[in-house]
């Protein structure tokens, strides 16, 4: 649903808009409490808000972890899928979460991609048909005190040689 409406809307509408706007209104990324407050047209620099708010607020009086943790978790699967496009498979595979100290405030994180590194992941693509990155990024308050990290492992892989992957294992 999501892909083809976004398919959609590309014709009349920047990818930037339509991923910002997006994520903002649909009901899996609203439930995080998360906004998306810019996005580069490239959509290699995303940068998240996170209220704290009585929809978030933990027992302790700080931002929920699970809500720190969702807010991120789809941004860099999503960043890649639109900026290496259909010939792609793009997959969340883990995170690991480091909560440093409780989010009493508003906090903030930023997903960025280079140029160099999507063409290491092109490049890498292109000699062994798949690879898993690492990216950390951290939620910060207004002071930049970093609140929590998390590092994302992110599978992509060529999209026909991932067809004939699950072929393989059907036939297993």
């Amino acid at each position: 649903m999501y892909k083809a409406g976004t398919d959609f809307l590309k014709r009349f509408i920047k990818v930037s808009t339509i991923y910002k706007y997006g994520f903002n209104w649909s009901p899996m990324y609203m439930r995080t409490t998360a906004k998306l407050i810019e996005v580069s047209d490239d959509l290699y620099y995303v940068k998240i808000r996170l209220k704290l708010n009585w929809k978030n607020r933990n027992y302790a009086g700080s931002i929920f972890g699970g809500s720190m943790l969702a807010a991120t978790d789809p941004i860099y699967m999503i960043q890649l899928i639109q900026i290496l496009g259909e010939d792609y498979v793009v997959w969340d595979k883990a995170v690991e979460a480091r909560y440093r100290k409780p989010a009493k405030s508003t906090i903030y994180g930023e997903f960025i991609f280079s140029t160099e590194e999507i063409k290491a992941i092109k490049q890498s693509i292109k000699e062994k048909n798949q690879t898993d990155i690492i990216k950390t990024m951290s939620l910060v308050d207004e002071k930049q005190n970093i609140i929590a990290t998390f590092k994302k492992t992110v599978y992509i892989a060529d999209k026909a040689f991932y067809k004939e992957k699950l072929k393989a294992r059907k036939s297993i």
